[in-house]
C-alpha cells in the first residue's frame, strides 16, 4: 500500500474508533521495531502532537542499549529504566543497563505490566498490528480454550491505531519512507516468536486463509472456560461473577443470571418491581439458596412454595436484605418502612423473563 493511502486508512480507523482527538497529543511507546517506527511516523504525518517513550528492559545486553540509543536518536524518545520495577528515567545512552545485578528474568506478562506502568497521565499508543492480534488469538485458544484478543482501546489509556494493519504493511511503509528500524533477535525464543516463526507458517500451509480466519475470532463472542465448566456440571451449587455487576448462578440442574445487590437508597427498579425505602443499610438482590427470613428459621424457598410462586419466577424475584438477612419479599412478606409495587407491565406474570435488572 502506498504510504499516503496507508496513513489515510490509519486515520479512518482512529476516527471510527475515537482513539485520538483530532490533532491531539499522544505518546508512542516505541521499541525501535518496524511497527512502532511506522506508528510514530504515520501519526506525525497525520498532524498529531507525537512524543515517544522507550522502556529499556536491558534483557539483551549491548543490543538492548543499542535499541534505546536508536529510539532516542530516531524519535527523540524519553528512555526509562524498565529492568524490573516501575523504573526511573535513564540517561540518553543508558550505559550499564545490561550490567545490573543478576536477577531472575521477568516473564512476558511482567514485562508488559512494567511497560504500561509508565506515562499513565497521558494518552499512549502502541504499534500492535493485526499480525499481533492473530498470534494472541492463537495463543489464548491453546492456553485457555477460548480466543482472547488485544483491545483496540484499553481502560488505562493505551490505544492501538494499527490493529487493522498487518506487519508486512508496517515494514513496507518503513521501507517506502526510508525509515530505519530495529529487529529484536530474542523474538524467536519467546512464545509469540514460536507462534510467528513456526506455528503460523504451518497453519498457512494447511490453509492460505488461516490468518484471516483467526483474526475474525478476535471479534467473536465466546464463553470463558469457567462459564463452560459451570454449565457442564450439575453437581451441587456454585456462582461465577461476570463483568458488569452480574453473576451466573447454578443450583444443581438450574442456571440463572443474577444481578449484584443494589443499595436501596430511595427507590430501586428491579425487573417488574418498584421498591422504595428510607431505611438505612438495606439492599435489593435476587434469591440465593439457603436464604431465610430475618429472625426466623423459615427459608425463602418455603415462602415461595407457600405463596405458589412458580419455580421459573423465583430466581428473578427481588428480596430486600440487611446483610445476609432477608427483611422483605415484595408482594409476599412486607416490612415496615419498605414499600413495593409490581408494575402493570408484569400482568402477564413473566417476572422471571424480565430478569433481575436492579437499578437505582
Amino acid at each position: 500500500m502506498e504510504p499516503r493511502a496507508f496513513r489515510k486508512s490509519v486515520e479512518a480507523d482512529i476516527r471510527r474508533h475515537e482513539l485520538i482527538p483530532p490533532g491531539g497529543e499522544v505518546t508512542c511507546l516505541v521499541s525501535g521495531g518496524a511497527d512502532s517506527t511506522c506508528l510514530w511516523h504515520a501519526l506525525r504525518e497525520l498532524g498529531y502532537a507525537v512524543s515517544a517513550l522507550h522502556v529499556a528492559h536491558g534483557l539483551r545486553g549491548a543490543e538492548s542499549d543499542e535499541d534505546a540509543a536508536f529510539c532516542r536518536e530516531a524519535f527523540g524518545a524519553e528512555i526509562v529504566d524498565g529492568r524490573g520495577g516501575r523504573g526511573v528515567a535513564c540517561d540518553a545512552a543508558i550505559e550499564g543497563a545490561a550490567a545490573s545485578p543478576a536477577r531472575p528474568s521477568p516473564g512476558e506478562d511482567e514485562l508488559r505490566e512494567i511497560r504500561y506502568s509508565f506515562a499513565t497521565d497521558r494518552l499512549r499508543a502502541t504499534g500492535h498490528t493485526a499480525s499481533d492480534q492473530v498470534e494472541t488469538v492463537l495463543y489464548r485458544i491453546v492456553a485457555s480454550g477460548a480466543p482472547g484478543r488485544i483491545d483496540r482501546k484499553r481502560a488505562d489509556g493505551v490505544v492501538r491505531p494499527l490493529l487493522d494493519r498487518w506487519r508486512d504493511e508496517t515494514e513496507a511503509y518503513c521501507r517506502a519512507q526510508g525509515l530505519d528500524f530495529r529487529r529484536d533477535t530474542s523474538n524467536p525464543d519467546s512464545k509469540r516468536g514460536l507462534i510467528r516463526e513456526q506455528i503460523l507458517p504451518l497453519l498457512l500451509r494447511l490453509h492460505p486463509a488461516a490468518e484471516g480466519n483467526l483474526l475474525r475470532l478476535a471479534d467473536r463472542k465466546t464463553a470463558p472456560p469457567e462459564l463452560v465448566r459451570l454449565l457442564e456440571s450439575v453437581e451441587g451449587s456454585t456462582r461465577l461473577d461476570l463483568a458488569g455487576g452480574r453473576a451466573v448462578v447454578r443450583e444443581y440442574d438450574q442456571v440463572w443470571l443474577e444481578r449484584s445487590p443494589v443499595v436501596l437508597d430511595g427507590e430501586v427498579r428491579w425487573g417488574s418491581w418498584r421498591i422504595a425505602s428510607d431505611r438505612k443499610g438495606l439492599k435489593v438482590r435476587g434469591w440465593r439458596p439457603g436464604d431465610r427470613l430475618a429472625g426466623r428459621t423459615k427459608k425463602i424457598q418455603d415462602v415461595f412454595v407457600d405463596a405458589k410462586i412458580p419455580r421459573s419466577e423465583r430466581e428473578a424475584w427481588p428480596l430486600v436484605v440487611r446483610g445476609d438477612e432477608v427483611v422483605a419479599v415484595p408482594g409476599i412478606i412486607e416490612a415496615e418502612g419498605v414499600s413495593t409495587e409490581r408494575l402493570p407491565s408484569a400482568s402477564s406474570g413473566a417476572a422471571g423473563g424480565a430478569g433481575p435488572e436492579g437499578t437505582v
